[in-house]
């Protein structure tokens, strides 16, 4: 079909031609294995923009400067791509087929959240998106741009608009069929598609993802503070941890699921079909007695095609000394002892902060009088203060 049939103001027997058109891409989508398809305009929300300024300017972005670097073209699809004339927004389940929560009792075992516990999603949803597009290129010759959260796209909001699901007072999308377990996609086409209606708001008066968040994350419902988030810590902040979260961290060494899984609307939820976002068994409850000894060739082996990889071997092991240091596993200090050798800084000051917390005084006291005059880094010095 032409790209004639997208006018504006084409006649009443067109627009049928565009409820066709919906159907057959619905129809390839869910082949292509996805579980929602939905549509919508590519023109912005100006109440987007305005939030996400509120969030640059009280900067709970913390580090990640590539959010205010590319503020302008978040505000809508058309910003990045002018041509755009709507969004098919895509989800993918990746519903979990055990409790998320239970491992945080498992305190000499590792916590993963539960999006990295199979392949890296971006690489599983692009490979899906880009069939996809294909096709719709091909069959309608219109053209495509695939993006997935990499991309400066806001996808939470595209959702919603969508229909997919709603923005939960935690921020994260919530779905009535799939609770709080999907991955967005997106395709931007010049295709002039009819959108879906708008999801509207089910959170009612439930907080309960604000009242579990160990850190405060949330300054009000519906406001993330980044800098407070455990994701944020473990995975895209690169320094020590703050000390007044360490502790909050529990076993949790890459992300954090609490505010997702407590969710009521996750008795909707189910497992998820796609094979290559299945758990691998050896993610779901790692010892950290294994993981501290990972160099970074074993790290990049345990952790091929996992999201966990790109944060790299030394801000993966500085979480797993942290919660080494919040075990209460007395066993687990000559892990932690090895550690005060690791090439890291990084890892070693966390090595020391974990001692600090598992070693009698006298032995901790011990320890830093033999390393604490020859670390060369101040930072790891000022570790070996006891708290």
């Amino acid at each position: 079909m032409p790209n004639s049939i997208s006018e504006p103001d084409a006649p009443a027997g067109r627009a049928r031609d565009f409820a066709a058109i919906k159907r057959q891409i619905v129809e390839r989508a869910w082949a292509e294995g996805f579980d929602v398809v939905r549509f919508t305009g590519a023109l912005g929300d100006a109440r987007n923009a305005v939030r996400l300024r509120e969030f640059l300017d009280a900067g709970h972005h913390g580090t990640m400067e590539w959010m205010a670097e590319r503020a302008q073209w978040r505000a809508a699809p058309q910003a990045m791509w002018p041509q755009a004339r709507s969004v098919i927004v895509l989800g993918l389940n990746y519903g979990p087929t055990r409790d998320p929560l239970a491992i945080l009792e498992q305190r000499d075992r590792g916590a993963i959240s539960v999006y990295a516990q199979g392949d890296d999603y971006h690489d599983v949803m692009k490979k899906k998106l880009k069939v996809l597009a294909g096709s719709i290129f091909q069959t309608w010759k219109a053209e495509v741009k695939v993006f997935v959260d990499t991309a400066p796209v806001m996808e939470k909001p595209l959702a919603q608009k969508a229909g997919l699901g709603w923005q939960g007072k935690h921020t994260n999308l919530v779905s009535r069929e799939f609770g709080s377990w999907l991955f967005l996609g997106s395709i931007f086409t010049t295709l002039e598609l009819p959108p879906d209606a708008a999801e509207q708001d089910h959170c009612g008066n439930c907080h309960a993802c604000l009242d579990i968040c160990p850190t405060n994350a949330f300054p009000s419902p519906y406001r993330l503070d980044a800098r407070r988030c455990i994701s944020y810590l473990t995975i895209e902040h690169d320094g020590p941890i703050p000390r007044e979260f360490r502790e909050a961290l529990g076993n949790r060494i890459y992300g954090c699921d609490d505010c997702l899984a407590v969710c009521p609307w996750n008795k909707f939820a189910r497992a998820a079909s796609e094979a290559k976002l299945a758990a691998r068994e050896e993610l779901t409850a790692p010892a950290l007695a294994g993981l501290a000894a990972l160099d970074d060739a074993q790290f990049r082996g345990l952790f091929r095609k996992s999201p966990v990889k790109r944060i790299g071997r030394n801000r993966f092991l500085r979480n797993v000394m942290i919660a080494i240091g919040n075990s209460g596993d007395a066993s687990l200090a000559e892990a932690a002892k090895n550690a005060l050798r690791d090439d890291s800084s990084l890892v070693r000051g966390a090595a020391i902060w974990a001692l600090s917390r598992l070693l009698p005084p006298q032995k901790f006291d011990e320890l830093a009088g033999v390393h604490s005059p020859h670390e060369p880094d101040p930072q790891v010095r000022g570790e070996w203060i006891r708290d």
